[in-house]
């Protein structure tokens, strides 16, 4: 583990981190807290993803944040602001003690001093602060743990009272290859069996959720929540998820809802996670579009017809459930087939409006999939007038 000194200077050597150190070099009361420090100490920063940092700060934190950048939002409630500048985010919040009223509730919060802060926070491990001028605070046991590998919480109602910290503790020891020491394990478990998931909105589990999906071993991070029986009936096979990411178009599709689409039993599976209407029908289509498969062999206009409409996602995981070669076919060639000609042309020609123009065209299509048809505007415009009404 490196020296405070030693992690300013990983920190000084990131844009965000160091614009944040500079502003607060004018604010003695101002300190970075929580991942950036924790991963600094360890040497692990990614500079990649060093793109969030929060700032917490001993007495008003506005001054603080309109130094920093540009407001877009804040949240009177617990002295908190969510500052952009370029591409960093800082999310400044005011020194504060923390009260829960029900188990998941959000807390009632009181000002208080930075040791205070430091043990409001969810494990040890994040109760750590750095200022400009390298000084560290860190709360009992923080350092000692982050040495030995430890996920420690800092008190035993830690996960009744946010029970979205169990998401967070699979996510850290996934990432870190930290491993939950015996007393916080027990209150996890306790925890689970006691319905504190339970007592959390879908939204936020939801969030909870998306950031595991966004992490660099998601399937990991499912792996170890459905250990933690923190959700439970996924299909979590390696071989389909790599198969199925492997098969998705690079562009306009999503990786995550992928993975997810493949390892749930139903869309049904998704639907307490507050995800939007399209994104559940991506799911809905990830598990209910059946294997993509060659046999018995299919023409490609017949695999086209098919597949047609379905979201890139769902086709990708049914080809990994079947042929991912058709599958892959489909994805980077055959759904980019298309016609010179469309429906005005065949009104030029003759045809009546109707329904019959969409048969022709789709036939004229066919064709082009299948080669049996050269390119060019004649020769599609004469298989569209050839096929039969």
């Amino acid at each position: 583990m490196l020296t405070s000194a030693e992690a300013l200077v990983v920190l000084r050597a990131l844009p965000c981190a160091a614009r944040a150190l500079d502003v607060l070099a004018d604010y003695k009361d101002a300190w970075i807290v929580g991942g950036a420090v924790r991963d600094a100490l360890l040497g692990r920063v990614d500079r990649g993803r060093l793109v969030d940092v929060d700032v917490v700060v001993e007495g008003d934190p506005e001054p603080v944040a309109r130094a920093l950048g540009e407001v877009v939002a804040s949240h009177e409630r617990f002295g908190s602001y969510e500052v952009v500048a370029g591409d960093c985010v800082f999310d400044v919040v005011r020194a504060r003690t923390e009260r829960y009223d029900a188990p998941g509730a959000l807390p009632d919060v009181t000002p208080a001093g930075l040791e205070d802060d430091l043990l409001r926070r969810d494990f040890t491990i994040n109760a750590l602060a750095l200022n400009a001028a390298g000084v560290l605070h860190a709360a009992p046991a923080a350092q000692e743990d982050l040495a030995a590998g430890r996920l420690r919480v800092l008190h035993a109602a830690s996960f009744r009272d946010d029970p979205t910290r169990l998401w967070r503790m699979v996510r850290y020891a996934v990432r870190l290859g930290f491993a939950p020491e015996p007393g916080t394990q027990q209150y996890a478990t306790e925890a689970v069996r006691a319905g504190a998931l339970e007592t959390v909105s879908g939204d936020r589990l939801g969030t909870e959720l998306r950031l595991a999906l966004s992490e660099l071993d998601p399937l990991g991070v499912l792996h170890a929540a459905q250990n933690q029986r923190l959700v439970s009936g996924l299909d979590l096979d390696p071989a389909r998820v790599a198969q199925a990411l492997a098969l998705l178009p690079a562009e306009g599709a999503r990786p995550d809802l992928t993975l997810l689409g493949a390892v749930i039993p139903d869309g049904a599976w998704a639907a307490g996670y507050g995800f939007t209407a399209a994104e559940q029908r991506i799911l809905d289509r990830c598990a209910a579009l059946q294997p993509v498969m060659a046999s018995p062999p299919a023409a490609p206009s017949e695999v086209a017809a098919r597949l047609r409409g379905e979201p890139v996602e769902a086709v990708a995981v049914a080809g990994a459930k079947g042929d991912p070669e058709t599958a892959g076919l489909y994805l980077h060639r055959w759904r980019h087939v298309g016609l010179e000609i469309d429906g005005h042309d065949l009104i030029a020609a003759g045809v009546a409006e109707g329904p019959d123009i969409g048969r022709r065209l789709a036939a004229a299509l066919a064709r082009r999939l299948d080669g049996d048809l050269p390119p060019g505007r004649d020769a599609e415009l004469a298989a569209a007038l050839d096929a039969a009404p």
